[in-house]
């Protein structure tokens, strides 16, 4: 077993580090690189709302998934070798968002578009589900664990995953509405910690 105070930390520090930078890499792709002429004309800035909208969208993913696996390893003490490679299978996949981004802002209501970017997001979902189960399972976390903080984030990365699977589904029809799929989860993550946090604070 790796000590709790050396991996763990490290472990969490190259997690927030490779986060960080993902996020970079979505800020530098927002551009004006695809105005057609000096001159701005309606269909440029039907352009930029398509990559300010996928830029939005995959800002606020990886921020939902960053605050569910910050969530986790709060709570969990001490890691393994199959743990930490669960891990990076979650950072590869949150690597990859700048990329599915791109695609999804270049090709706009193209069917492989979507269906890459929800994919991407639904394997984020699956592995982060793999962090959790196996630490919870191998009791990997701290002794004292209430089943609310159990059950929240379960559900937070079920709702995740339930997302990207119904998101994937749509794309190889409806591309449109994947995204709109995708986008919806968003307030719907919102309420849902606003739920947990203020049943927190009446039970405390």
């Amino acid at each position: 077993m790796v000590e709790k105070n050396f991996a763990l930390e490290r472990l969490v520090f190259i997690s927030d580090a490779v986060v960080a930078v993902s996020i970079a890499l979505l800020a530098l792709g927002i551009g004006i690189k695809s105005i057609s002429s000096e001159y701005w004309q309606f269909s440029d800035i039907g352009n930029l709302f398509k990559l300010l909208a996928a830029f939005t969208l995959s800002f606020f993913n990886i921020a939902n998934f960053w605050r569910t696996h910050h969530a986790c390893f709060t709570h969990i003490n001490r890691v393994d070798e199959r743990l930490l490679w669960y891990n990076m299978l979650w950072l590869f996949f949150i690597v990859l968002i700048p990329f599915s981004t791109s695609l999804l802002s270049t090709f706009w209501g193209e069917t492989i578009a979507a269906t890459v970017y929800s994919m991407n997001t639904l394997l984020i979902a699956l592995s982060q589900n793999l962090i959790w189960d196996y630490a919870s399972d191998n009791k990997y976390t701290k002794e004292v664990i209430s089943t609310k903080i159990d059950d929240s984030i379960r559900i937070f990365s079920n709702l995740d995953m339930i997302n990207g699977a119904l998101a994937l589904t749509f794309s190889f029809f409806h591309p449109f509405a994947a995204f709109v799929l995708l986008f919806i989860k968003l307030p719907m993550i919102v309420i849902s910690r606003m739920y947990f946090r203020e049943g927190r604070s009446s039970r405390g």
